[in-house]
């Protein structure tokens, strides 16, 4: 393979937008059947306009990256689990599943596509995949659609709080993100669409974001925007909300690994009380954009907790951020099956 030049870009100072990239990937079904799909240059979807995924929210969505090594290598960060997440998303709002090896080889593709707008090493930043699944086709009445569309496009990114690894403070929301036994484990977009007047009233107010408690008591811990919480206690426990209505990152469960095996902590999903924050040493916000995002203060009822002196990333934060992207990057060996690599051709 030779040397790919990359594009001209600012890859120091990325932020976390959209960029055209050369190909996207896309794959239609039809008939009970996905077809093989392939990659086009065209960005947009053109869709009949009784698709139920615009009046009726029939979508689902993912989120993974592609990370550049030292020696030059391509690394995704575990797309098999991403496949496996749309999966269940699909199954929840009855759309037909996505296969895992058109999933896995629509992702590879994307990145082979794309290698001259891959980050190079040692920037910060990464290949951002956001591979979608809607509902399209001739329809009127509530019901599932009877045509699906199954696409893939990516882009460079960076950071996506500009602070990067620098605590941010939060205030808890009144509003509810997802309803119990709902779709809230489901990565659907109506999640997202509930959540951005509740962010925009956060940022207001002068916050990075609002942290959701749990929709029946309103006392316990969900979700950090769009990112899952976690603390570490004062006796060196890693621990982070368990509901059923709170999205399973894979970020989270990495890093609970991390935690385990890399950092010898003990690890526990239980209930998070916003009574009892004074538990934590240390807390933070964890997913695919972030990575993780320390968190210096949260809010709630007008009464502001502080981790630590509110300004300085713990120590066990830092060592499980620095631990995980040492993965993803490629400088720390990870557990098997973590780390795909992409066939540069």
């Amino acid at each position: 393979m030779g040397i790919i030049q990359k594009v001209d870009l600012d890859w120091k100072n990325l932020g976390f937008a959209y960029l055209k990239t050369d190909l996207r990937f896309m794959a239609h079904y039809r008939d009970g059947t996905w077809s093989d799909g392939a990659l086009t240059e065209d960005n947009h979807i053109h869709i009949h306009e009784g698709s139920t995924a615009i009046h009726y929210g029939q979508q689902a969505f993912e989120g993974l990256k592609a990370y550049t090594t030292k020696d030059g290598r391509i690394l995704i960060f575990r797309p098999d689990q991403n496949a496996k997440r749309l999966r269940n998303s699909a199954l929840d709002v009855m759309m037909p599943p996505v296969p895992e090896e058109l999933f896995l080889r629509a992702v590879q593709a994307v990145v082979r596509a794309n290698l001259k707008w891959v980050p190079p090493y040692g920037l910060g930043a990464s290949f951002y995949l956001r591979p979608y699944l809607i509902g399209v086709g001739q329809n009127m009445g509530v019901r599932p659609a009877p045509e699906y569309h199954f696409g893939v496009f990516g882009c460079p990114v960076g950071a996506y709080f500009k602070s990067g690894l620098a605590p941010v403070r939060f205030i808890t929301s009144a509003r509810d993100r997802a309803a119990p036994h709902g779709t809230g484990q489901a990565k659907v977009g109506g999640n997202y669409a509930a959540s951005l007047l509740a962010h925009e009233q956060a940022v207001k107010a002068g916050y990075a974001d609002c942290i959701y408690l749990d929709p029946l008591s309103h006392s316990k811990i969900e979700e950090v925007g769009a990112a899952n919480f976690f603390g570490i206690t004062r006796d060196g426990k890693f621990v982070t909300p368990k509901s059923d209505s709170i999205l399973p990152s894979i970020t989270k469960y990495s890093l609970m690994e991390v935690a385990q095996k890399y950092l010898s902590l003990p690890v526990e999903e239980s209930d998070v009380s916003i009574y009892h924050l004074d538990e934590f040493a240390e807390a933070g916000a964890c997913g695919t954009a972030a990575v993780i995002t320390p968190i210096g203060g949260i809010t709630h009822n007008g009464r502001e907790h502080l981790f630590g002196d509110g300004k300085t990333v713990g120590p066990v934060t830092r060592k499980l951020y620095d631990t995980l992207t040492g993965i993803q990057y490629g400088d720390v060996a990870g557990p098997s099956g973590w780390m795909v690599e992409v066939d540069q051709g």
